[in-house]
């Protein structure tokens, strides 16, 4: 079976020009990085499926924080 899994994720441009993606989730988070940003993200997407294959998909992948 297979299942859809959407992790949100930030991307930025570090002082040294690479980029970054960085991605937490419930028990977990990752890092991608690269000369682009879709290397970066190419990066990150390996990191995330590396995760879950140690940890396990999270029960519950989104959080929602009321903000007062």
């Amino acid at each position: 079976m297979k299942r859809m899994v959407q992790i949100p994720y930030e991307l930025e441009q570090e002082e040294d020009g690479t980029w970054g993606a960085h991605a937490v989730f419930p028990n977990g988070g990752a890092h991608g990085v690269g000369q682009t940003p879709d290397e970066a993200v190419a990066d990150l997407h390996e990191a995330v499926t590396l995760v879950l294959e140690e940890i396990g998909l999270p029960s519950v992948l989104t959080i929602v924080q009321d903000v007062a």
